[in-house]
């Protein structure tokens, strides 16, 4: 039982206290990252002592990291991932190989035994999916070429991480002289155990995509609360499911979002789940920085300073030496290695399962948590800074990008080729003329309806619709605003006109708006507002068909 009466009091001050720290931390413009993690450490056993109800919160933190790969995996549909798996592929393992080699060499030179030194390299190898996915979402640059290519190595990682696990587990038995135990007797039959087991649910999660997912998400839309439920439920499930095969939960809550991927759906489901996924974030940052144990951390200051930077900025070297070698311009490649600069939230996992086995000793577990803590911290800032970073580096990082770079050249960036010029809100008759007319004459027009049978069937001109509602502020913000001339609502309601032109201004959008009245009386309001256009059906159909009249009218008729 810890200080406080009961959980939801312990909850309560939690809460509490993380919001005034962040707010300390946002005053002096610092990542909430850190200023979340350093709320555990405070409010964990090894300060203040706040932290009992551990269950409790490790339940929040796991939700919040099924939303978080959930959110992530709904950006990406198949053909990106497509597209991105072999660098990935590529980029992934060469890192990991060689971060690992490095790493056992430095470890050795430290004078650490050859088991520990194994911990400590596999632990600097892997990188941590949720602050990185975190900070990109933050970002909005989870669609941006780096991002697909740091995506795809974490996700490499997180599928290495498996594998490194299962070997662990085998050789703690074979440690042991168990060597006919289930455990101890294969490990290949293990790997290919796992290896049937995913292929196995990727085709079930495949015909699922292709027969029942798309009627059921029909049916669901006409309630936006019943689908996002139903999006929460997907996602804990298909992770629930990929634990229980053997994968990481972020693996299987990743393609429970790839799945819905290509729906039209996907964008108000990703929109409507933002600020879940945020909170419940919270209690992961508070969860790692409670377990972090400060007591181990005193005497592994100067190895775990040494680890660090080679982590800072050995692994930044290595990702853009290799995907310099496969033809990547420095720019992405100095991003994906700068973003891949941390270890992962595994690696404190492995060093807590070594320890368990007594494969490492507390000093080491201890320098692999303090190493954890300043690559973790520090990164954040150069995540948040990289683009500024790079502007000061470039001139330094010409050896890294070959004569010609040509590989991204070949790379599609559909996000690039499919922001329309216009979005148009509303497909009714007049919405629909208006976008046949501007596509006649050449524009790029995606039109938006919150009716599920026009997102299903299409508009009457067989052109697709997408899902979303002009009144909800965070799907406007997922919408290419930087990118578009025009934001045109048909629907004529006043009200949602006007959260229409708040939403757009509030996400900075610089384009122009046109929204549509009932009546003469609300056009000078929304002209106010920041409308370009009033558009009056009704009005402007009249003096349309008065100025057609009045061109085969002869002037001089009385």
């Amino acid at each position: 039982m810890g200080i406080f009466p009961d959980i939801f009091t312990e909850m309560a001050v939690l809460l509490l206290f993380a919001a005034l720290v962040g707010a300390l931390g946002a005053h002096f413009h610092q990542p909430l990252i850190v200023a979340f993690i350093a709320v555990g450490i405070l409010a964990g056993p090894s300060v203040l002592g706040w932290v009992s109800a551990d269950d409790e919160v490790d339940l929040l933190a796991k939700l919040g990291i099924s939303l978080l790969l959930f959110v992530v995996g709904l950006k990406l549909d198949l053909h990106i991932i497509r597209t991105m798996g072999p660098v990935a592929l590529t980029v992934g393992l060469g890192q990991i190989l060689i971060t690992g080699i490095l790493g056992y060499l430095i470890a050795l030179a430290l004078g650490m035994a050859s088991i520990p030194a194994l911990y400590v390299a596999v632990a600097l190898s892997f990188s941590s999916t949720i602050i990185i996915v975190k900070l990109l979402s933050d970002r909005r640059e989870v669609d941006t070429l780096y991002g697909r290519i740091t995506l795809g190595i974490l996700i490499v990682q997180d599928l290495v991480v498996v594998l490194a696990m299962i070997s662990l587990h085998a050789l703690a038995s074979a440690h042991s002289g168990a060597l006919a135990s289930p455990e101890a007797t294969s490990a290949t039959h293990q790997f290919l155990n796992v290896l049937l087991k995913g292929t196995a649910f990727l085709a079930v999660v495949a015909l699922a995509m292709r027969y029942v997912l798309p009627p059921l998400l029909h049916l669901l839309s006409r309630s936006q609360e019943l689908l996002v439920l139903f999006g929460i439920a997907w996602a804990v499930a298909l992770a629930a499911t990929g634990d229980m095969l053997g994968f990481s939960k972020e693996v299987g809550a990743f393609i429970a979002g790839v799945s819905l991927a290509s729906t039209p759906y996907r964008d108000v489901l990703g929109a409507r789940l933002v600020s879940l996924r945020d909170f419940l974030l919270v209690f992961f940052f508070l969860d790692l920085g409670a377990g972090l144990n400060l007591g181990l951390l005193g005497a592994q200051i100067k190895p775990a300073l040494l680890f660090s930077i080679f982590v800072l900025i050995g692994k930044p070297l290595i990702v853009l030496s290799i995907m310099g070698l496969l033809g990547y311009r420095r720019r992405t490649s100095f991003l994906s290695g700068l973003t891949l600069a941390q270890i992962s939230e595994f690696s404190l996992i492995l060093a807590a399962l070594g320890h368990s086995l007594g494969h490492i000793d507390d000093e080491t577990t201890g320098l692999i948590t303090l190493v954890g803590l300043l690559t973790i911290s520090a990164s954040s800032y150069m995540i948040i800074y990289s683009h500024p970073f790079y502007d000061r580096l470039a001139r330094f990082l010409r050896i890294f990008e070959r004569r010609h770079p040509a590989r991204e050249a070949d790379q599609p960036i559909p996000i690039e080729d499919s922001v329309p010029q216009v979005i148009l809100f509303g497909v009714g008759r007049y919405g629909v003329g208006i976008a046949h007319v501007l596509r006649e004459r050449g524009c790029h027009v995606r039109t938006v309806s919150y009716d599920p049978q026009q997102v299903r069937t299409g508009d009457p001109m067989g052109y697709p619709v997408l899902y979303g509602d002009a009144e909800d502020p965070e799907f406007i913000s997922t919408l290419p605003l930087d990118r578009t001339q025009w934001v045109v609502s048909t629907v004529r309601d006043n009200r949602v006109s006007q959260i229409l032109i708040h939403s757009l201004k509030h996400h900075g959008y610089a384009g122009h708006i046109a929204v549509t009245a009932a009546r003469i009386a609300e056009v000078a309001a929304l002209e106010h507002l920041g409308a370009d256009i009033v558009l009056l059906p009704f009005t402007d159909a009249v003096h349309d068909a008065a100025d057609r009249l009045l061109g085969q009218v002869s002037p001089n008729l009385p």
